[in-house]
């Protein structure tokens, strides 16, 4: 099932510190995050690097609002550390600036802090976000990790004016992608550790399906039988979850009935989000953060186009 695609690949950027939460703007241009880097970067068409935004922590997921600005994951800072010629980031930093969700001015790259807390407690470490049709947005918190602790995650959904942040499902132990069917009305999230997609029916906008147990936070409808963890992931207009898979090295396409339908091998073994863009949206743009890089190639299946962007 695996297939070498290498030759399929155009890298379109590189020297990028460790990249994350890929965007397609319409402009044809590329917004990705540079965790190791506290900054939004944009890539254009001829390959060339805008520092669009210098945040601090370490921006990951972005998303596109109703309003056209740019709403970003900020887990505050990540330990980097080079290793087998890789890029890795790592546990909380000494300099760990503490967890938010930003908003980001498309034109000024001016930012302010949305949200830092949730009833009280802290956000630690945002990570993926995805807007609905109605406006708001889900974002997953992966929590930080210490020398001899770590943080439980959770799921959240959120308004953009700043009035209401609710924590959906707690504990997750490192909740990471999080997208939406195209219907919209189901959740997918990915479990970076236990290396999972979770499936959980949308009732009405920020309100799920009660769990079915303290430990059962959804529908497990596919478990990694290897050495992969799922990172973040992007949703096609079939309903396949793409699941960047680190250490395998590319990405999982994985049907809505829990079906591993392929693998896309890629040349770095932190493969880390993927995203659609281009005429027909039958582009995959793939950040590969090991190498610093940001690749390009045909997929088979169109995306699915997000809302609002």
């Amino acid at each position: 099932m695996a297939q070498d695609q290498f030759l399929n690949q155009t890298n379109i950027a590189t020297g990028l510190l460790f990249p994350e939460g890929p965007v397609y703007l319409l402009d044809g241009s590329i917004l990705v995050a540079e965790i190791a880097g506290g900054v939004l970067t944009k890539i254009y068409i001829d390959g060339s690097k805008e520092n669009f935004s210098n945040l601090g922590g370490s921006p990951n997921g972005i998303a596109v609002g109703p309003d056209g600005f740019y709403y970003v994951c900020n887990s505050g800072g990540f330990e980097v550390f080079e290793f087998d010629g890789l890029t890795w980031v790592g546990g909380q930093p000494d300099n760990y600036s503490g967890g938010r969700i930003e908003k980001v001015d498309p034109i000024s790259g001016d930012s302010i802090v949305l949200y830092s807390e949730c009833n009280g407690e802290p956000l630690t470490g945002p990570n993926d976000i995805v807007f609905d049709s109605d406006g708001g947005f889900w974002f997953t918190d992966s929590g930080k990790s210490r020398a001899r602790e770590m943080d439980k995650g959770g799921l959240y959904y959120a308004q953009i004016d700043g009035s209401s942040i609710t924590e959906v499902i707690f504990p997750i132990i490192t909740p990471n992608g999080v997208g939406l069917s195209p219907e919209g009305n189901a959740l997918y999230f990915s479990e970076t550790y236990a290396a999972r997609i979770i499936k959980v029916n949308i009732l009405a906008p920020g309100i799920l399906e009660p769990m079915k147990s303290p430990l059962e936070p959804g529908e497990v409808i596919y478990s990694s039988p290897d050495e992969g963890l799922y990172d973040s992931l992007a949703i096609d207009s079939l309903g396949n979850i793409c699941v960047a898979t680190l250490i395998k090295g590319g990405i999982s396409v994985i049907s809505p009935e829990g079906i591993l339908q392929d693998f896309i091998k890629t040349p770095d073994r932190l493969v880390t989000n993927i995203c659609f863009g281009g005429a027909d949206f039958k582009t995959a743009f793939i950040t590969l953060s090991g190498t610093g890089c940001i690749i390009s190639m045909p997929w088979k299946n169109s995306g699915l186009k997000l809302n609002f962007n």
